[in-house]
């Protein structure tokens, strides 16, 4: 998982799978598969935050899975029919229970938890892998025969696999490559759940750097390893010895220039195959405040099996033909629109600040949210729900009843990272006031430095509001999110100055937006959530 400058050692700056079904051919010449009439897509194909992706075609289905850090559920996956349209399926980690930090008690997982890692599938037994190593500790192992679930921990290996790869080979055996500068490949058990042999396969030059973010393919008998120069080169090794080399490196791309106005260079991300034998590769453009967007570029392959990523104009396209691909079976699920709660569950487009208190939140035609902290610093609050933000401008609107308040409590919309702003309402002494509160800042340890300012309020009455707020996540500069409200739902009233959104990396994730009700005297209050809308313009 890189950061975007070259070079940094992501884990002294801290400390302080497969992509292809098996047995699947290689064109080694020729066009990416796709006619120079077809419609055309444009990048990033997901303008939402989905970094670090692993992606993988089950027959006419492509996955993709991307870190999440301290968010839970953690490594969600993606679900696409064409390489284009994405819906969010479900995530491969259901719970992030790997210390009391990710439960915000005592101490907490910012910048931590769910970073690079790997998705496969496994045909011999129709499951689908997800692999990654938590706090540089253990790599932990999950399966599911769905990708929506449920999802189960299969093992905890020892090794800590840093930004790995998980490879099933044509054989079924099992192969990670991971590491840092170092290039290492394990072989696993058959069943997946230990470690039979781990060796060194790789040391990356100096001229080169740092070289992470390993994806492993076995493609026509030879042994690829897809890595990453944080953050503007992609390098691959090639074996035609086996998985444990001796390796070959070529340099795929550096400092290419990238599709988004003001985002960095494609990298990171893997190579997955079609229908019909086109490659594509599927990127991340750093793109903050938003995050980190993906994107797809067709790859050709020269005669000796090297890949070639398709450019134009000396860069990477912002357009290309759609791949082509046998007509989708149904439409997938947008990102965007309204969220009423229905049912009794989440939608996966939702992820909490950490792993929520289930004993203080419900779903049931709506969401409840209950006080599960008393704390003045939003970022020890639990139960906060946050959102993607939709790029490169959109607008968040929740209907709030805020009516089951009590004292001391306080809940809203925020525009949640390591310095935030919200929009809410705050009950005081009876009285109850919609406000706007910035302010609120982490250090680049992730320790607070600010609980928020309150800016700008006006009192209301009665049991409900809506809130707003908007933001624009174009990258470059520090771009403003706004905030307003209203009684009515049609008419709204700006409130307070707009924030400006940091753009730094070091933070990984980028602006959410998020839903949070805490206390600051007692627990006991709650607030109901009917509506949920993000829109584009």
């Amino acid at each position: 998982m890189s950061c975007p400058r070259q070079p940094v050692d992501r884990r002294r700056v801290l400390a302080a799978g497969t992509g292809l079904v098996s047995g699947a051919l290689l064109p080694l010449t020729g066009a990416s598969g796709t006619a120079a009439a077809a419609p055309a897509y444009t990048n990033p194909v997901v303008w939402q935050d989905f970094a670090d992706i692993d992606v993988i075609r089950v027959g006419a289905t492509y996955y993709a899975s991307a870190s999440t850090m301290h968010y839970s559920p953690g490594a969600p996956v993606l679900r696409s029919y064409d390489l284009v349209n994405w819906e969010i399926a479900g995530h491969s980690v259901p719970v992030l229970d790997f210390g009391a930090k990710y439960d915000l008690n005592g101490a907490r997982g910012y910048v931590r938890g769910i970073w690079a890692s790997s998705l496969a599938y496994r045909p011999s037994n129709r499951t689908f892998y997800w692999l990654g190593q938590i706090d540089f500790a253990r790599t932990y192992v999950y399966t599911a025969t769905d990708v929506e679930g449920p999802w189960n921990r299969l093992t905890t290996i020892s090794t800590p696999y840093y930004d790995a790869g998980l490879l099933v080979d044509t054989d079924d055996s099992l192969y990670v490559a991971y590491g840092n500068t170092t290039i290492n490949v394990a072989q696993l058990s058959r069943d997946g759940r230990t470690q039979v042999r781990t060796q060194q396969v790789f040391s990356t030059p100096s001229s080169v750097g740092t070289l992470e973010g390993s994806r492993f393919y076995k493609i026509n008998g030879q042994y690829y390893i897809f890595l990453t120069r944080p953050a503007n080169g992609q390098y691959i090794l090639k074996s035609s010895s086996g998985p444990f080399g001796p390796y070959t490196m070529r340099q795929v791309l550096l400092d290419l220039r990238g599709p988004i106005p003001g985002g960095g260079v494609p990298h990171q991300g893997g190579l997955v195959q079609t229908q019909n034998g086109a490659w594509y590769y599927m990127a991340f453009v750093d793109a903050y405040p938003g995050g980190r967007m993906p994107a797809l570029a067709p790859v050709t392959w020269t005669a000796d099996g090297w890949p070639v990523v398709q450019l134009v104009n000396g860069a990477w396209g912002t357009s290309y033909p759609t791949p082509a691909v046998p007509t989708p079976p149904r439409q997938v699920t947008p990102m965007t629109g309204l969220d009423t709660f229905d049912g009794t569950r989440l939608k996966p487009r939702w992820e909490w600040n950490h792993n929520p208190d289930n004993t203080k939140w419900s779903v049931d035609n709506g969401l409840t949210l209950r006080t599960a902290t008393v704390t003045n610093d939003l970022y020890w609050a639990r139960n906060t729900l946050t959102h993607r933000i939709q790029g490169p401008t959109s607008t968040a609107t929740a209907l709030l009843d805020f009516s089951a308040m009590r004292d001391g409590d306080r809940a809203g919309l925020a525009l949640l990272r390591d310095s935030s702003a919200w929009i809410g309402v705050k009950r005081d002494g009876g009285a109850t006031r919609v406000v706007m509160v910035n302010g609120l800042t982490m250090d680049g340890n992730w320790n607070t430095t600010g609980t928020g300012t309150e800016v700008a309020s006006a009192p209301v009455s009665g049991g409900r509001i809506w809130l707003r707020a908007s933001a624009d996540i174009r990258p470059g500069a520090a771009r403003p999110g706004t905030f307003s409200y209203s009684t009515d739902g049609t008419h709204f009233t700006r409130l307070g100055p707009a924030f400006s959104m940091g753009n730094d990396w070091r933070f990984f994730m980028g602006y959410r937006f998020a839903l949070f009700n805490h206390a600051t005297q007692a627990l006991g209050g709650a607030v109901r959530v009917s509506r949920f809308e993000l829109s584009t313009p």
